[in-house]
């Protein structure tokens, strides 16, 4: 590494170390235990286990810890006001995201919030995302901090946190695990579908286990059994919180479970559980403990866990810790099991609680953007009671990759949802290529969300070993139901402060080009969207100022769409901001006295550079300035173009490690702006953003 990138990182991260934290036992245990290294690839892995948590949002959980897209966010969404989207109006004025007063935060019965598909879509509001205060009331701008909930921050400082993984719908936990399970909520009408709340009432599309069966994938569902798991014991819903599998194992919504018999695989693999109200507590892991201390731990297993420890509000999230915690002191006492293992930690959806990112979205109509992928099934029509929209993406949740392939405090940046599980256990077993790819999952979904392989590295695992905090003190001292605990905000907000620090971020598949040309005679502004990249891409368009909803754009890989913007002859001008994965951001501003053009083109070799085209396309001179915004002092550049000239600059980033923020401005007309700014992917990896903290 070159002094100059050295400095850059020790400036950039010195309030504190790059990527890892001294931080309790089982996990411990689990960085002790190298990946059993064969192939250097996703095959490696002989086991995938899912623990889906309740009712958490990013930013709730973890918008606090560094080197995560949190509430430093130096480039947060703006509302019409011009405030950021963490100033949300309500209340009489603004409502800034909070930390509640209560002791002991992490056992606190903090109350829940609406969590529907009609208030989550409110909240939402087409994507300018302004409302939530009033469609969840206060509640929803709640955070916690890492020493509120140490379990959590630790194992996500350990291994590799996801800050882009999405739930899969706007609105309540059934039809977000269905998106686990099955891939959608039968969007096409068939089969009882599609379903956008938690009626439960039977249905018959197909699920992916079934897919797994026919491809000789061995899979089991790990719960607790309540007082039964049929109709009569509610599937395992039960009014005693301690016990059962509080209704989340949504395959037993599906005809085709419900009538399985025993000695059938679906019977036997997702109708069995331990008996906790016979035998206490001590047995819920009784069943997992047997196969893994017999190495007989299937290749998918999937684990759902008591209402008590979900985390679900209004229950305690250090109770989940402690069930988490046993869950990975089981998986890492067998250490040859391990080494061949990959837990996935993941909250089904946010319940109502803020998070700042717009998640990605198809367009309801062309007037609200377009797609090179067909998002025809990815639009629910609406009904007597809930209005029409897209199905998702729903708002970040956290998800943490375990094992022994994320060890060392990473972040990955790749955007997510429930499906990319699917896909991650499709890619491994190569179903695709035997014909048995879920189909239910829709060509827009599949265009935009990954398959999670991005966060691992699988050719040469990491070996940092950080401490975990224990979660002994986390154990329940009782078996009642706690009253809510309702925080208030306080009187005069103010916005939370992030931890500084880095960590190691993983390489992205993204390589994206938004170019503006404007039509000064007809009064109009074209944008042409490019995606160079291996994954597909949603860009947003907002309009600042203005009350209209933004556009999406989605653009899958190797693709290109365009589109116009009209502005009024007696109009000021022009002011769009566009934004897209990983921190992808634009701004261009102008009006009808200049037409200077600006392409910028990607470069991946020597550390990267940026190539940064100026063409007047205007019939007088134009004179340009290129200007640093963050990350680097480089000087400011000159050039004077004439009527048709062109100009090529380069923009170093490889001492920056890809980050780069810059804009261009001309003499002749004070509006014009063009300001470019994120992260240039060159396959290698990189950090998470320097510049979180400041905001610009």
């Amino acid at each position: 590494m070159s002094k100059t990138r050295r400095e850059f990182l020790q400036t950039a991260a010195a309030a504190g170390a790059v990527g890892v934290n001294v931080v309790p036992g089982a996990i411990e245990k689990a960085l002790a235990i190298p990946a059993k290294h064969v192939t250097g690839t996703l095959k490696d892995v002989k086991h995938i286990v899912v623990l889906m948590q309740e009712n958490r949002s990013f930013d709730h959980l973890f918008g606090t810890m560094k080197g995560v897209r949190g509430y430093g966010d130096p480039r947060p969404t703006a509302l019409a006001s011009g405030k950021t989207v963490f100033q949300q109006p309500g209340n009489g004025g603004d409502v800034l995201p909070f930390h509640p007063t209560a002791q002991n935060l992490g056992l606190a019965f903090m109350q829940g919030t609406a969590h529907d598909w009609a208030t989550s879509h409110q909240a939402w509001n087409q994507g300018r995302s302004d409302q939530w205060i009033a469609a969840k009331g206060t509640t929803t701008m709640t955070y916690f901090q890492r020493a509120d909930v140490p379990f959590h921050y630790a194992l996500a400082d350990a291994f590799t946190i996801c800050d882009a993984y999405h739930c899969s719908l706007l609105g309540p936990t059934d039809p977000n695990r269905y998106h686990m399970w099955t891939g959608w909520v039968g969007n096409d009408g068939k089969g009882g579908g599609p379903v956008i709340s938690n009626a439960e009432a039977g249905y018959d599309w197909s699920t992916f286990p079934e897919k797994l069966d026919a491809a000789g994938v061995t899979w089991k569902i790990y719960q607790d059994q309540g007082v039964g798991l049929d109709a009569a014991g509610f599937w395992g819903w039960t009014d005693d919180a301690y016990i059962g599998n509080y209704g989340d194992n949504s395959l037993l919504y599906f005809h085709q479970y419900q009538n399985a018999q025993p000695g059938s695989s679906l019977y036997d693999k997702a109708r069995i559980g331990t008996n906790a109200a016979v035998g206490g507590p001590g047995v819920f892991f009784d069943m997992l403990k047997a196969d893994v201390a017999a190495g007989t731990l299937p290749q998918v297993s999937y684990i759902v866990a008591p209402e008590a420890y979900s985390e679900h509000p209004n229950w305690a999230p250090n109770y989940g810790a402690w069930y988490v915690s046993q869950v990975l002191d089981i998986l890492t006492s067998n250490a040859e099991l391990w080494s061949q293992t990959v837990l996935l930690v993941t909250y089904d959806e946010n319940d109502g609680f803020f998070d700042h990112v717009v998640p990605p979205t198809p367009p309801a109509d062309a007037t609200l953007g377009k797609s090179t992928a067909d998002a025809s099934l990815e639009i629910y029509a609406g009904d007597a009671n809930d209005p029409a929209g897209p199905y998702g993406f729903g708002q970040r949740v956290p998800l943490i990759a375990v094992s022994p392939w994320s060890r060392g405090g990473w972040v990955c940046s790749q955007t997510y949802d429930h499906t990319s599980i699917i896909r991650f256990i499709e890619e491994r077993f190569d179903l695709a290529s035997k014909g048995l790819a879920e189909s239910n999952i829709t060509p827009w979904r599949r265009a935009v969300s990954g398959d999670l392989t991005a966060a691992f590295d699988f050719k040469t695992p990491n070996g940092k070993v950080p401490k975990l905090p224990s979660t002994t003190g986390f154990v329940p001292p009782d078996s009642d139901r706690h009253p809510d605990y309702v925080p208030q905000p306080p009187e005069q907000g103010s916005m939370p402060v992030q931890e500084p620090g880095l960590k190691w971020s993983r390489a992205l598949p993204y390589s994206l080009a938004v170019s503006a040309a404007v039509d000064i005679a007809n009064h109009r502004l074209g944008l042409r969207f490019d995606n160079h990249g291996g994954a597909g891409a949603v860009f947003r368009v907002q309009e600042s100022g203005s009350a209209n909803a933004p556009r999406n754009y989605t653009v899958e890989a190797g693709k290109t769409t365009k589109d116009v913007w009209t502005f009024a002859k007696g109009q000021a001008g022009y002011d769009l901001v566009v934004t897209g994965p990983a921190g992808y951001f634009r701004h261009i501003v102008g009006d009808a006295k200049a037409a200077l053009e600006v392409l910028v083109h990607e470069h991946k070799e020597n550390g990267g550079s940026l190539k940064v085209v100026l063409r007047n396309g205007g019939t007088s001179k134009v004179t340009a300035k290129v200007r640093a915004n963050a990350y680097t002092n480089l000087p400011a550049q000159h050039v004077t173009l004439a009527p048709g000239a062109t100009a090529d600059l380069t923009w170093e980033v490889g001492q920056t490690l890809g980050w780069y923020d810059f804009s261009v401005t001309v003499a002749e007309s004070a509006a014009y702006l063009r300001r470019f700014a994120g992260r240039l992917e060159t396959g290698a990896p990189s950090v998470s953003d320097p510049a979180n903290g400041q905001q610009f």
